[in-house]
């Protein structure tokens, strides 16, 4: 697994939009995520959401992937109990010939080892229960399912990982 050294999250901007759709586009991405020109325009209007946090993650200082994480509302009860202090993520890999070979675990522990040293909690996400190659990663980034279950968007695994 690439070394968590090499990852770095800037904020995403408006020049970075035709770049994720782009990205959205790509049929390894597309099959997960919504519409391209509607997950985009998503993007955008959270920029404005102080909950949202939305980060162009660079490899070796070029850009390769998008990571989000969100503040978890007290009322959604879909994430289980957990800490006041719990935020859940979402992500992908843009480019096909990134993926497979180690970057979306390294990625994902490089930036739970950020958040934690923040004073984060917990990391929740809810990958499709069919996106095996996900899920793999995830466990590999030190995530554990705790349950499965239907949310707006259709069923989720729903996994975790606790600071240490």
């Amino acid at each position: 697994m690439p070394s968590a050294e090499a990852y770095a999250f800037r904020p995403v901007t408006e020049a970075d939009l035709p770049m994720l759709e782009r990205w959205l586009n790509a049929p390894h991405v597309r099959r997960w995520w919504g519409e391209p020109a509607t997950e985009v325009a998503g993007i955008r209007e959270d920029f404005d959401d102080p909950r949202m946090e939305a980060f162009v993650v660079l490899h070796a200082g070029t850009p390769f992937a998008y990571l989000q994480s969100y503040r978890i509302d007290a009322d959604d009860l879909s994430f289980g109990d957990r800490p006041d202090r719990t935020i859940g993520i979402d992500q992908f890999i843009g480019p096909s010939d990134m993926v497979g070979i180690g970057h979306g675990p390294a990625m994902i522990d490089a930036f739970a080892d950020k958040v934690f040293a923040d004073g984060m909690e917990r990391i929740v996400l809810d990958p499709h229960p069919d996106n095996a190659h996900a899920i793999r990663a995830y466990e590999k980034a030190g995530f554990h399912a705790f349950d499965q279950c239907m949310t707006k968007d259709g069923p989720a695994l729903m996994m975790a990982r606790d600071r240490c």
